[in-house]
């Protein structure tokens, strides 16, 4: 769908905001309710995909994800990602969920997923499938190893992300090979579940570990 930015034309006003292009013009100010006029056309937003063949696989799971809204974001993630797959365990709703659509913005109808009831269970389906487990999770001991450390040659990582409240289960937290951690600076310990799954899913899949998206 074509954008364009209008303008309100009320010099008090000026407001300034995107809207679709063939309805530009029977829009009102939101803020005035008065006429607006096109000022410009959104630019064009070119596909930019590196290629990234030959390079191990990524995928997710999502064990015990309390907010509906944060899965959907997830689907949405993974979709711009290029992941193929999500795992949805415990009480993570799926894309069977009426209001998991309106955050995914089609992405559940993009990505495969596989719902699993335990996921201490699909943790142990995906290692002896050949994946490499990394939990994204915030742990003061030092004797986990650490993402950069993980060998990740010729196989595929699970990325895990936990309860928003409880964090990893602790019995998949003992299954994975290594663990993710987001820096914090501030006076908050983490971030919101889905955010963090963004930053981590696009450090992995972008940045220099370099993981395939299927």
């Amino acid at each position: 769908m074509a954008y364009v930015f209008v303008q309100c034309r009320d010099a008090a006003c000026r407001m300034r905001f995107p809207a679709p292009a063939g309805e530009a013009a029977m829009l009102r100010c939101p803020r005035c309710r008065g006429e607006v006029a096109i000022a410009v056309a959104a630019l064009d937003k070119p596909a930019d995909v590196p290629s990234m063949a030959g390079q191990p696989r990524l995928v997710g799971l999502l064990d015990n994800i309390r907010s509906i809204h944060n899965v959907g974001s997830m689907f949405r993630t993974a979709d711009g990602a290029g992941l193929p797959h999500l795992h949805l365990a415990g009480i993570t709703a799926t894309p069977d969920h009426p209001r998991l659509a309106k955050a995914a913005l089609g992405a559940q109808q993009t990505i495969g997923w596989t719902y699993h009831a335990n996921g201490v269970e699909a943790a142990d389906q995906l290692r002896a499938q050949g994946y490499r487990l990394c939990a994204l999770e915030r742990l003061e001991s030092a004797a986990r190893p650490s993402l950069d450390a993980l060998d990740v040659s010729g196989v595929g990582l699970v990325l895990v992300v936990g309860n928003e409240r409880a964090g990893v289960d602790p019995d998949i937290l003992a299954r994975c090979d290594a663990v993710f951690s987001l820096p914090m600076l501030g006076q908050k310990s983490s971030l919101n579940a889905a955010v963090a799954f963004g930053i981590a899913v696009y450090y992995l899949r972008f940045g220099n570990l370099g993981f395939a998206p299927g």
